[in-house]
């Protein structure tokens, strides 16, 4: 019952009264000195319970996430594709097009700096922590994705609300189905560096061609 206790309030810490937090206006160094002894207690967790490791799943689980992945990447290209098309054409590609040095720096820091961390955070240690605290596994995928969506409110955009919850959904879904830290990540990756490429990068901060 305490364990329960603890892990409930650590978790309400950790991922709701934290990112609430940053809506405030305090001192920027103080925020990033919270994320920081945040992010480094989830790792001496993980490290200490022997999670954070590298772990290549099997050729079957390879073959399976592929096939889902690129099908929901397609259907994300298609969406988002046609959204930015009619209505922000000058932005379509903009960043590929124009500032292709630009593109694959973001593309590298997005992928390395902030998916992983992201996924290491609300994926490993968010379901090794507190996957018992609730029993219902479609309840758990919600949750999740709720308080990833959280996360981003900082950015204070509807569009990135929703593209987050929609994204926590499946991340998720396929972390719930793999176990795996580097697939969804992979996943993670592929469409948020989709939407930076599409041309919908700068309603994420990222920079555009101005």
């Amino acid at each position: 019952m305490k364990t329960t206790i603890y892990k409930s309030v650590e978790l309400f810490l950790l991922f709701v009264l934290l990112p609430l937090s940053f809506l405030f206006q305090y001192a920027l160094y103080i925020k990033g000195i919270l994320t920081a002894i945040g992010f480094i207690y989830i790792l001496i967790y993980l490290k200490k319970n022997h999670v954070l490791k590298l772990r290549f799943p099997n050729h079957a689980c390879w073959k399976s996430f592929w096939k889902s992945t690129l099908i929901k990447l397609v259907v994300i290209m298609m969406i988002t594709g046609s959204y930015v098309f009619l209505l922000a054409p000058e932005t379509l590609f903009s960043v590929l097009l124009k500032r292709p040095e630009l593109w694959f720096i973001i593309l590298f820091v997005y992928t390395f700096l902030s998916v992983w961390p992201q996924e290491i955070i609300y994926r490993t240690f968010f379901y090794e922590r507190y996957r018992e605290l609730v029993q219902n596994k479609w309840l758990f995928i919600l949750i999740n994705a709720v308080l990833f969506s959280l996360a981003h409110l900082f950015l204070r955009s509807f569009m990135v609300q929703l593209f987050t919850f929609v994204g926590g959904l499946l991340f998720a879904y396929t972390y719930q189905k793999t176990k795996s830290t580097t697939l969804v990540s992979i996943e993670h990756a592929l469409y948020g560096n989709w939407l930076f490429t599409v041309g919908m990068g700068e309603m994420l901060a990222f920079p555009g061609v101005d």
